[in-house]
């Protein structure tokens, strides 16, 4: 029988903002770098790796040595029964089958039946109006800001914003804007354009949730212009099928059809003018790779001839040099050479100072603004640079139309040219490195380059800070709970330092900026002209958070060495079970801590993020390498936006070496959205319809018993839900899983849970040993199918939104209270309940009755559960409360 190594479970945990949540993720880990990934409304994954490899996903971490046993003895652990009823289905046999009594039961059981099956009133999308702002021509502060820096650990993606005393523009909205901008105080309500540099994951994973956010402010909600090349078309297409109010967005796009004949014939080079009023001129100067071939030395990239490549440009293929440039200064009106002109004061001073000639009041002359105006001081220009390769770089020295904006070799100005003040380069390190594209920088003369690519220094740099600071405090406190310390530097990122050293002196030898968060370079005024670096936030180390902790509350001190003395007294009582105030179940009997963990981190958008910060730059990426499958639970926003950049970023690190596409499992309507963002960027994926993983799909059929079926080799795409299915048994059954069976829950249309049973196994004498089974709920009020599913579940994690006095908010939005879900899981009798999903509308731990918290504890950011430690889960809870002592008060002004 197959052995299971490390297998680890990622689920979401902690807070959740209820009017727009983060999407979560959960992952399993598996032996030999298999990645088994099922993502919930909090995607779950789960990766299959050699035990002595670092840790991958976070979630189930559950590896034995040894043998597996088909048996299943456990009375918590029992195999899942075959019946095909749907959750309507059963609720109709408890009610005599009669559509009426079905009714009664849905308004005592308090669910919203209009919701669920996706016809609430509140879910119509909201036809919005674009607001119409008044310009100020005489804009007295102006600034282009860098809103963060997280390339490398995906914490955001670079994005700048361009300031105006009316106006905001948003150039790229990778994962994390939002939540950057919350924290940071930057008003979304004031941005009116988004401006995509490419249309991929990478410049575009915030913006469904940045979108969410604007709909629903205010009575009417907020609606945007959204700019990019052609194929942004068909990221909206893609974006239609969980954002049915697409009228929120106005979309420009520019540039000739992808793939088409014209992209062949049509020349580029003239900018796309889309932007030009008295406030800026914004035109976008389009780049496509060059494919001829080169040199591939790393300081040897010479420029190939500008000949015109001969096949079309793919979709996401494009990519867009911005050019911002501010109207100019006039000139200061000189009122004594026009009374020498004799002109009278009055109306015509204004006429002249709008650029306009005027007659003589006392001679027979026409006066000109240029007899009366000093001279004009040029406005200021600022673009904004991404060439993603060195094809792309190839086609960028072929572009004429950018000459004028260029200094000759003398860094002299060139008769008719433009000064450009500053340049943000958007380009990764591995082309700006190169001596032909520091070449081509140093055509731009004085110009101040802020490079804001990948920035390894940015690692020490948490991007968010208050969720590396609570997962310090956390760390302190329980580290065994909590490993991840909140703060990093490049030794623990398991990044080469000569990598940093090499790219510092490149900055230091040609005088260029690193990027860094809230840099400024300021527009206006001109007096102001230059870098502003007053906003960067300071640099934090986990001692300072730690000193500041015990400042602020003493007692951490006490509660960190009682969560330890207590984590250590539990493993000895788990040795000796009579000494546990509960019984054990069996299948924790000769339990290791090398059998299973569970890790608990926030995923949806921003999963990749903190999987980068959990387990390291390289530890994340040897996880995602090893991605095998994604579980995904319903197609909200929130649970699912995050995975379009997983899975690009698995392809690319894949690229090259033999693979299996990754397996993602969804309900139908997920399908939607993969086909239209395939033909954006291909994803390197199969699907699979979540109905095919119910009791009622399966049919009987083995119910995805994981028995070593033989996986077929598919010539032909797409696979038949059978062939897709014989792969996940395959991924199962190398995680020494036994079944992975969906089950419909109440919450929207097409709604699951998810139930996970492990394969029993063989102890050291001989013994066979039930195998554990987890239970995650998704989003869900409490329903009979989710009962039913965790029955003598080990480990039931469970959505708590709303707290008990919410209810009737709860049933509106098919959500469930704290309460609800803790009797969720006594009824189903299972042995411990992680309760996760929380709104901001109350604390970081919710206020509850704590009757039932002898089995019940509350998840956080990155809180890792090792099997071996599951019975102490609940006596933790009193020493992380101790952490928000002061924050057990509702604060409604926090919601969004």
């Amino acid at each position: 029988m197959p052995q299971t190594t490390n297998l680890r479970l990622l689920l979401s945990s902690a807070n959740h903002r209820y009017r727009l949540p983060l999407s979560a993720a959960s992952s399993f880990h598996l032996p030999q770098n298999f990645s088994f990934s099922a993502s919930l409304p909090f995607p779950l994954k789960t990766h299959l790796r050699n035990r002595k490899s670092p840790p991958l996903f976070a979630t189930f971490s559950s590896y034995s040595k040894k043998q597996h046993s088909s048996k299943n003895e456990n009375r918590n652990s029992r195999p899942f029964s075959r019946n095909k009823s749907s959750l309507r289905e059963t609720v109709k046999k408890m009610d005599g089958g009669s559509e009426k009594g079905m009714e009664e039961r849905e308004r005592s059981a308090g669910f919203n039946r209009k919701r669920a099956e996706g016809r609430d009133e509140s879910d119509r999308p909201k036809k919005l109006q674009l607001k119409v702002r008044t310009l100020n021509p005489a804009n007295t502060i102006a600034y282009v800001q860098i809103l963060g820096t997280g390339m490398d650990t995906q914490d955001t993606s670079p994005a700048v914003l361009l300031f105006f005393d009316k106006q905001r523009f948003i150039f790229n909205a990778g994962e994390g804007l939002q939540r950057f901008c919350t924290e940071h105080k930057i008003k979304l309500s004031k941005i009116d354009h988004i401006f995509l540099s490419r249309v991929c994951s990478e410049t575009a994973g915030g913006l469904p949730g940045l979108l969410l956010t604007l709909a629903g402010m205010g009575d009417e909600g907020m609606s945007v212009n959204m700019w990019g090349p052609s194929d942004l078309k068909y990221l909206l297409d893609a974006m239609k099928s969980f954002i049915p109010n697409a009228a929120m967005v106005h979309t420009r796009s520019f540039g000739p059809s992808p793939g088409s004949p014209s992209m062949v014939l049509q020349s580029l080079d003239n900018p796309f003018v889309l932007i030009d009023d008295e406030v800026v001129r914004i035109s976008a100067v389009l780049l496509r790779p060059n494919n001829e071939e080169v040199s591939q030395g790393e300081n040897s990239h010479k420029p190939s001839s500008p000949e015109p490549v001969t096949n079309a440009t793919k979709p996401g293929d494009l990519s867009v040099i911005y050019i911002c440039e501010l109207p100019e200064i006039k000139g200061k009106f000189d009122p004594k050479k026009a009374a020498a002109l004799g002109l009278r004061p009055g109306p015509k001073y204004r006429e002249l100072q709008l650029g306009n000639p005027v007659q003589s009041d006392s001679q027979d002359i026409m006066v000109y603004p240029s007899d009366v105006m000093g001279p004009s001081v040029p406005g200021p220009i600022v673009l904004l640079v991404d060439c993603p390769t060195l094809s792309h770089f190839r086609d960028l020295l072929t572009v004429q139309c950018l000459t004028s904006y260029y200094v000759d070799t003398a860094n002299e100005v060139i008769e008719g040219s433009k000064i450009v003040n500053c340049v943000i380069h958007l380009t990764p390190l591995s082309v700006a490195r190169t001596d032909d594209y520091q070449m081509w920088m140093s055509k731009f003369g004085a110009a101040e380059h802020i490079m804001a690519g990948h920035e390894m220094k940015n690692i020490q740099v948490p991007i968010l800070k208050a969720s590396a600071r609570l997962a310090a405090r956390l760390n302190y406190l329980s580290p065994q709970f909590f490993p991840s310390p909140g703060f990093w530097t490049l030794p623990n990122m398991g990044l080469p330092s000569e990598t940093q050293a090499s790219h510092e002196d490149l900055l230091l030898k040609n005088k260029q900026i690193s990027a860094e968060n809230l840099l400024k370079f300021h527009l206006r005024p001109l007096a102001n002209l230059g870098l502003d670096k007053s906003s960067i936030p300071n640099l934090s180390s986990q001692s300072e958070i730690i000193q500041e902790l015990l400042s602020e509350i003493p007692e951490a001190r006490d509660a960190s060495e009682n969560a330890t003395r207590l984590l250590s007294d539990c493993a000895s009582m788990i040795e000796e079970p009579w000494l546990l105030e509960d019984a054990v179940p069996s299948c924790l009997e000769d339990i290791t801590r090398e059998d299973m963990e569970i890790v608990l981190l926030d995923c949806g958008e921003g999963s990749l993020g903190q999987l980068k910060r959990r387990f390291g730059v390289q530890g994340a990426d040897e996880a995602i390498r090893g991605l095998k499958c994604i579980w995904i639970s319903h197609i909200h926003a929130d649970h699912h936006t995050g995975l379009a950049r997983i899975l690009a970023l698995r392809r690319d690190l894949l690229k090259g070496s033999p693979h299996e596409p990754a397996l993602v499992v969804g309900p139908r309507q997920l399908k939607r959205f993969l086909d239209a963002y395939q033909r954006l960027e291909d994803l390197d994926m199969q699907f699979l319809d979540c109905y095919h993983t119910t009791e009622a799909g399966l049919n009987g059929d083995s119910s995805l018993i994981a028995r070593g079926s033989p996986v077929r080799s598919y010539l032909k795409k797409p696979p038949s839900p059978t062939q897709v299915l014989d792969s996940l048994k395959k991924v199962l059954g190398e995680a020494g899983l036994e079944a992975l069976v969906s089950f419909p829950v109440v919450h929207c249309p097409q709604a699951y849970g998810v139930a996970l049973q492990a394969a029993s196994r063989i102890n050291s004498v001989g013994k066979t040993i039930p195998g554990w089974k987890v239970v995650y709920s998704g989003d869900t009020r409490p329903c009979p199918e989710l009962v039913r599913a965790s029955h003598g579940a080990t480990v039931l994690i469970h959505e708590a939104t709303f707290e008990d006095a919410m209810k009737d908010e709860a049933v509106a939005r098919n959500h469930s209270t704290t309460m609800e879900a803790v009797d969720v899981g006594d009824s189903a009798g299972a042995y411990r309940i992680i309760l996760t999903h929380f709104s901001q509308r109350y604390p970081k731990i919710p206020v509850f009755d704590e009757t039932h918290m002898h089995k019940t504890c509350i998840a956080f950011d990155m809180m890792s559960v090792n099997l071996a430690d599951v019975h102490a889960l609940p006596r933790v809870l009193p020493y992380l409360k101790v952490l928000f002592k002061d924050e057990m008060i509702v604060d409604e002004s926090e919601d969004v």
